[in-house]
């Protein structure tokens, strides 16, 4: 089967479900990425003395060692305007997400959940536009089948040294992925890939977080209990 993971910046996928995405691979199916800016406009540009183009180039080229880590069925990079998007007109945003849809014809499509996770304004256009897209789109095309949001569970997001988290309950959550060893270490590659990031990287804790197996996901407009262990149960 085919899934569109659908993020605003380079390192979200890592930051992550890229361990999942990983999986999903092994298992033999099609997983996609669709990012929407090159993420220039991050402060780490000033240790490097780039400018806000520059880069992104650096971070468009990190992210083909993530693409080829994570042995991707495909990826494309966008450059809507990093930290930005809450000044676009939503309906630019939704068209580029429609036309990758479009092109690719995934079964389901990944994003952030509406709290971001972050909280980070970019997070949260995302997640507004990628469902108003999937709405439209789904009335249209018999093969979309499900929406999901990569989240975090409340514990999990108590644990966070240095950053403040956005949770889902656990009533929200309903699918947890169950991931591998092999999974984790893809995951702790794709980070590496991001040498200009690395500092920030350190600092989140995000290494320890994605040695954690279990990923859990809401499912927009349907409701598990017990949760799925597969995004593509039942569909």
């Amino acid at each position: 089967m085919k899934i569109l993971y659908i993020y605003p910046h380079p390192d979200d996928e890592s930051f992550g479900p890229a361990r999942a995405m990983a999986k999903q691979r092994r298992q033999g199916h099609e997983v996609y990425l669709l990012t929407l800016t090159k993420g220039g406009a991050t402060k780490q540009r000033f240790k490097y003395g780039y400018s806000i183009e520059e880069m992104g180039d650096v971070r468009f080229n990190e992210m083909q060692c993530v693409a080829k880590t994570l042995d991707l069925s495909g990826m494309t990079v966008l450059d809507l305007p990093d930290s930005g998007l809450k000044e676009m007109d939503p309906r630019e945003i939704e068209n580029v997400i429609m036309d990758e849809i479009e092109r690719i014809q995934p079964h389901v499509v990944v994003t952030y959940p509406v709290h971001g996770i972050s909280g980070f304004h970019d997070h949260v256009v995302c997640h507004a536009v990628v469902k108003r897209v999937f709405i439209q789109l789904k009335e249209k095309y018999p093969w979309l089948k499900r929406l999901a949001f990569q989240t975090v569970t409340e514990e999990i997001a108590q644990q966070s040294p240095h950053f403040r988290l956005n949770s889902s309950t656990e009533e929200e959550i309903d699918c947890v992925f169950q991931v591998d060893a092999i999974d984790i270490e893809k995951n702790l590659d794709a980070l590496d890939c991001y040498g200009t990031f690395q500092e920030t990287i350190e600092k989140s804790g995000i290494k320890e977080f994605v040695k954690i197996k279990e990923i859990p996901f809401e499912i927009y407009q349907e409701n598990y209990d017990p949760p799925l262990t597969d995004l593509f149960a039942g569909i």
